[in-house]
């Protein structure tokens, strides 16, 4: 069967760059890996042939030839272009990207099965403003996994053992040579665990272990914010092999609040005010987290105005000092009048008329506006 195109093997562009050739394979790689297919065939092909793209691509040398001649440029058999390569970049990034998928890679003790830390979980946790702003502790339930009762954790089924397995001779990976180059990669049939399990136990179908649902108590630190994550070590999934249990990442999300918006350390939130509150000037109480305050609201406050209460806002995770409270006026136009009321807010407008241009701020402003827009 001919090779299919490197580029489209890994679904970049030809002009791709290195970061962009990285990801692409790491994405393959977690997705066809051996250990994620469990011996599928197809999986196992898709696995080999997108090392073999990034192997090609990630090398400045190989990827040259292989754009200017095709697979022939980097086919050792060929006695062509690729005959001459040694190991590139492209080898070197292997490791890294195998430690990025399995958060510290397969490593073998002893010579025996490989070994896997296992993954990473992550958490979204919705918290209100006030549960933010004062911390909280937080129950969360999050799938676990434990021993299997029936075979007790070996995966076989009960009188039967499992068997080293017969494509690794127990070791748990195999040896791929690629011309000159020779690669080890966790065996197929085994799954990196050295043995095979020819009865599976029926409880937990050979995995030795079963899902269950454990609950965590993990304590939210006050002034945490949106976008913030909270690790809790060893509460991810567990490894593979007798590998390290991955960690678990608490993402926190903010609930909307009824009156207030945060942005950073600051609180914002929206004060309407009376039409003669503004006119003549008051003292209002407004909500603060801690409770109840005061503020003085000048004579002639316009719609818009901000006033700013200090300290009143949230104290954050590295923040020395509280931030402010901004208190955003909104003055309110007198709706479903009677009749008293609109004889007196007419009398009220006839005087203001009589006064001039001092009743009304920005009136002569934006009049002069009005009036340079239409010349």
């Amino acid at each position: 069967m001919a090779k299919r195109d490197f580029y489209e093997v890994l679904g970049v562009s030809r002009d791709a760059d290195e970061d962009t050739l990285k990801k692409a394979y790491r994405k393959l790689a977690m997705k066809y890996h051996p250990d994620r297919t469990q011996g599928d065939k197809e999986g196992e092909e898709r696995f080999k042939e997108a090392k073999e793209a990034y192997e090609t691509l990630s090398d400045a040398q190989k990827r040259a030839a292989y754009d200017r001649f095709g697979h022939a440029g980097v086919d050792p058999s060929a006695g062509g272009m690729g005959a001459g390569f040694g190991g590139g970049a492209g080898f070197a990034d292997f490791g890294s990207i195998f430690e990025e998928i399995f958060g510290g890679g397969g490593r073998q003790r002893g010579g025996g099965p490989q070994v896997y830390r296992g993954a990473d979980l992550s958490y979204s946790l919705s918290l209100t403003l006030e549960e933010a702003a004062r911390g909280t502790t937080k129950s969360l339930r999050i799938p676990s996994w434990e021993a299997c009762g029936t075979c007790h954790g070996s995966g076989a089924k009960p009188g039967t053992k499992p068997k080293t397995c017969p494509a690794c001779g127990g070791s748990g990976a195999t040896t791929q040579r690629m011309g000159p180059f020779a690669m080890q990669q966790t065996c197929g049939t085994c799954g990196g665990t050295g043995k095979v399990i020819p009865e599976p136990c029926p409880s937990c179908r050979g995995e030795g272990r079963v899902q269950r649902q454990k609950t965590l108590e993990v304590q939210i630190p006050a002034g945490i914010d949106t976008g913030m994550r909270i690790r809790s070590s060893g509460n991810g999934e567990p490894g593979l092999g007798g590998g390290p249990a991955g960690d678990l990442y608490v993402e926190i999300q903010l609930k909307p609040h009824a009156l207030f918006e945060r942005h950073g350390n600051d609180l914002h939130c929206r004060i309407p005010v009376s039409m003669t509150a503004a006119a003549l000037g008051a003292r209002i109480e407004v909500p603060t987290l801690g409770g109840a305050a005061e503020i003085e609201l000048p004579e002639g406050t316009q719609s818009g105005k901000t006033l700013r209460l200090r300290g009143k806002g949230i104290k954050g995770i590295h923040a020395a000092h509280p931030g402010d409270l901004y208190c955003h006026i909104e003055v309110e136009t007198p709706v479903r009048l009677n009749e008293e009321q609109r004889r007196l807010l007419e009398q009220l407008d006839e005087s203001l008329k009589r006064g001039g241009e001092r009743h009304a701020p920005s009136g002569k402003s934006w009049a002069d506006k009005v009036r340079d827009f239409f010349k």
